[in-house]
């Protein structure tokens, strides 16, 4: 028997963990007993217990030992307990796919399922259609078709989310159970129609006019469930977005309705669509607003919380359309939740007036103070200064530099003062990353400033005090300072050749690099190698030097076969980002024409091309969206080549194409060398095929953008599709 642990014990973690020392071997011996006679459901119900913890914690069940404890625990039918009746089904459902022959049980579960215990029916349901693939489907279909429009709402649910996952592997069977899910939809329980609702919606949801009947027909009647209002208020705003629908549409008004739900969660899912929708004008963003101030009197924190921090989104592109809510945001700066403390003060200072935000500030001090970091870094952005004297971790204190260096890159007038703050905090700054990032803006931004000997001490002490890779970053910004300041040259001279002593092996070469750079005073040579840095892509070059340590070549690395950089990292930023948002850690990701070069060269017909040279920005749509077969067709220029790259997506669910290719009619001088056909064509899934065209090498129009000329006019007119060979084939014309 287990001992049993009282909520305090749970609370406290003094509880042990009554599974902790199983052993796998063990509990297959005690399995056993599931043979015996008569069954004994207490100790059987612990033993399935176990072997679902085992299961769970990631423990390798081999396939002959699963399938001999799955068939001795079928014994267990036999036994009429309805706890062991559901750990069985539990089982079953985790076992499905480790052990063999688990239809064994298809009858014992289509019994129960039919049966008269209710409490056995739900769970027979959801076992049995995970243990029944696509082609035993249709031998219960009509079980599960009784099931959808039972009466009791847990059978009923338990049909319809077991639809929903048969979806994935057997579509054409379960798309006719449309009429027994509509049946379920006007059912008066609130999960069944939720359900009902989100299998109709997965059925029809690459049916854009269907799906927009299905909400004209839940606005017209309304809904029972809150849950399936909310579903249906995502599924308009997902459709919004991808027709761009104006706001006068039924779909806005559907959701601008929903705010006068009687259901918190239904208003709170509408203002919050609203609030998401691209290009909302403070107009059409006012009733959500509106609605989310009430919620910041409200005396549920969960929904404070929630309004504040939806009010707190709105303020970034709209402050004016926040500024009402000031009074109530105040209120909830002296919130006993910290979080929504948190989000009260941060919104304030984006909405509020220079009178408020001077109070603010003050409030600011003694609350900073008191909280954690995961708290202080959404407060960073609009309080630099305050925050360098405060106590904090990696996190907080990057918060602190993102913020400062967004306000010098936005706002020159800033510049000085921000780089002295950097300044004082590398100082005494024990993160590495840090330091090396702001002794690198200093080297960029220090040389442009009216005192830029002013940085020099600080920068030289981090070759004095710190370690190694602080070390080398302060060498590089001296010599910045020295390539752009000829007044400073002879003094940067004296501190690099300090540093050609250093112990440590990177420090000496880039000092002996940089003084012997410097020394021969020429521009060009300190613009080559000390003020501009690589214009290649950083994860480009990673590739390129990687495949070429995998091919051994007798030339050179050339570096020209590098993609460039497709903006500076100044540029990089979102437009749309406001100064005051933290940044995130990023990862160097690498950008679209390097994936693009990567994909090309795993294509045999394209390695001999060289480097990609440009893609075009977006991909052409060759068809309209509601057609049989939806192309879109991409560019990539080579060299001597241009390759069209057509992604294609068959929306017929009767048809799988194969060998799939685009024929192209070129113009003269220009030559179609191979087509690569996509192999196979599913429905809804989507396809590659390429065309390699020839560029000509004499061009009458040489030195003129590639763009100038059209060899090659994709959709210009149409699409002529004809069949050949039992292919479909495409020409453009």
């Amino acid at each position: 028997m287990l001992k049993k642990f009282d909520k305090k014990d749970e609370e406290s973690g003094g509880g042990s963990n009554p599974f902790q020392h199983l052993e796998k071997s063990a509990v297959l011996q005690e399995a056993r007993v599931f043979n015996e006679t008569p069954i004994n459901p207490r100790k059987c119900a612990h033993i399935l217990t176990k072997i679902l913890y085992l299961i769970n914690q990631g423990e390798h069940l081999g396939t002959t030992e699963a399938t001999e404890a799955f068939f001795a625990m079928t014994k267990l039918f036999q036994s009429n307990d309805p706890t062991l009746r559901r750990m069985c089904y539990l089982t079953i459902k985790e076992m499905s796919c480790i052990a063999e022959d688990v239809i064994i049980v298809t009858s014992s579960l289509t019994k129960d399922m039919t049966g008269k215990e209710d409490n056995y029916r739900g769970p027979a349901v959801r076992a049995l259609c995970q243990i029944t693939d696509s082609t035993m489907l249709q031998a219960i279909e009509r079980y599960m078709k009784q099931a959808i429009v039972d009466k009791v709402p847990s059978v009923s649910s338990s049909a319809l989310v077991s639809s929903l996952h048969l979806l994935k592997c057997s579509f054409d069977v379960v798309k006719r159970w449309v009429n027994e899910a509509q049946e379920a939809a006007s059912s008066d329980n609130i999960m069944v129609q939720y359900h009902a609702l989100g299998l109709l919606y997965h059925v029809r949801k690459n049916d854009r006019l269907a799906v927009n009947k299905m909400i004209s027909k839940v606005t017209r009647h309304g809904l029972k469930s809150p849950f399936a209002y909310c579903m249906m208020i995502r599924v308009a705003s997902k459709q919004l977005e991808e027709e761009d629908g104006s706001r006068d549409s039924p779909l806005f008004d559907f959701i601008e309705s929903c705010l006068r739900n009687k259901h918190e969660m239904v208003v709170y899912e509408a203002a919050s669509a609203i609030v998401n929708l691209p290009g909302c004008s403070a107009k059409e963003l006012a009733p959500a607003v509106s609605v989310l101030q009430l919620f910041c009197s409200s005396p549920k924190a969960a929904l404070r919380y929630a309004a504040v921090r939806t009010l707190n989104k709105v303020a970034m592109k709209h402050p004016s359309a926040v500024t009402a809510c000031n009074l109530d945001l105040e209120n909830l700066v002296t919130d006993s939740n910290r979080s929504i403390a948190t989000l009260a003060i941060t919104t304030l200072l984006k909405t509020g007036s220079e009178s408020s935000i001077d109070r603010l500030m003050k409030q600011i001090s003694s609350f900073m103070s008191e909280i954690s970091d995961e708290f202080k870094v959404p407060a960073t952005p609009r309080t630099p200064t305050l925050s360098f004297s405060l106590q904090g971790g990696f996190e907080y204190k990057r918060a602190i530099v993102d913020c400062i260096i967004s306000i010098i890159e936005e706002n020159s007038e800033s510049k000085e003062t921000g780089l002295s703050h950097l300044c004082e905090f590398i100082e005494d700054c024990e993160f590495t990353v840090l330091a090396t990032r702001i002794l690198h803006l200093l080297g960029q931004e220090g040389p442009k400033t009216t005192n830029p000997s002013k940085y020099i001490r600080f920068i030289y002490n981090r070759v004095v005090l710190e370690h190694e890779e602080v070390r080398a970053g302060a060498v590089s910004a001296l010599a910045k300072f020295g390539a752009q300041n000829e007044e400073m040259l002879p003094s940067i001279l004296v501190l690099l050749k300090r540093c050609v002593m250093d112990d440590d092996n990177e420090v000496r070469d880039r000092a002996t690099f940089y003084l012997n750079v410097l020394e021969q005073k020429q521009k060009a040579l300190n613009a080559g190698y000390i003020l501009n840095g690589l214009t290649v892509s950083i994860p480009g070059l990673e590739r390129a030097l990687q495949q070429y340590t995998l091919e051994p070549s007798e030339k050179p690395f050339d570096l020209k076969s590098v993609p460039l950089a497709t903006a500076p990292m100044a540029e990089q930023r979102t437009e749309s980002t406001p100064i005051t948002a933290v940044k995130q850690p990023e990862k160097v990701a690498a950008t679209r024409q390097e994936i693009f070069q990567e994909q090309l060269a795993a294509v045999p017909e394209f390695r001999g091309l060289g480097p990609l040279f440009k893609s075009s920005p977006e991909p052409v749509a060759l068809t309209e969206s509601e057609t049989e077969y939806v192309i879109r067709c991409t560019k990539h220029t080579f060299t001597n080549h241009m390759v069209f790259q057509f992604d294609c997506t068959n929306t017929l669910n009767d048809q799988t194409l194969e060998n799939v290719t685009v024929q192209m009619e070129p113009t003269e001088a220009y030559e179609v060398l191979c087509y690569v056909p996509a192999r196979s064509l599913p429905y809804n899934q989507p396809g590659t095929c390429y065309t390699l065209v020839a560029l000509p090498k004499e061009d009458p129009t040489a030195g003129e953008p590639l763009s100038r000329y059209h060899p090659i006019l994709l959709g210009a007119h149409g699409v002529r599709r004809r069949w050949a060979a039992g292919h479909q084939l495409f020409a453009f014309y």
